[in-house]
């Protein structure tokens, strides 16, 4: 009885500081390359700042719990496409702002030789993304 619940405490330290180490690598990444707050700048949303962060913790923290709680939500099809939407808009934007903050798109266009078409490049990667979301999430989740 004394040894599982100590084995089950330490399980617990365990899995909250590995939690506390990748949440500051994130919270470090984000911070450091400034993603937040260069789409606060281009979205012209300064009044908003409490509600980006509230976004990011609450968003954090309910995806942390669907990660490890076995929770099948049997969403219809339409659902799953708008989840996956969201979930495209999402990795779009978080994307976008690395690469705006890292300026890899003109150094990418340079090379591979598209400086006329680099709207076309910037749009097929957005659709992929949207697309690629939503054939996860109709596709492997449901």
């Amino acid at each position: 009885m004394i040894q599982t619940l100590l084995i089950n405490l330490v399980q617990i330290l365990i899995g909250f500081s590995g939690g506390l180490a990748v949440g500051a690598g994130f919270v470090a990444f984000i911070t450091v390359l400034g993603i937040i707050p260069r789409l606060i700048q281009l979205s012209k949303t300064e009044p908003l700042i409490k509600v980006y962060s509230a976004s990011v913790m609450l968003g954090l923290m309910i995806g942390t719990y669907f990660s490890f709680a076995d929770v099948s939500l049997k969403q219809p099809v339409f659902a799953l496409m708008i989840w996956g939407i969201l979930h495209g808009i999402f990795n779009g934007m978080l994307a976008a702002a690395l690469t705006e903050v890292l300026n890899v798109f003109p150094i990418l266009s340079r090379r591979i030789h598209m400086e006329n078409y680099l709207l076309l490049l910037l749009m097929a990667i957005v659709f992929g993304k949207i697309f690629g979301s939503l054939f996860q999430w109709t596709y492997f989740v449901r």
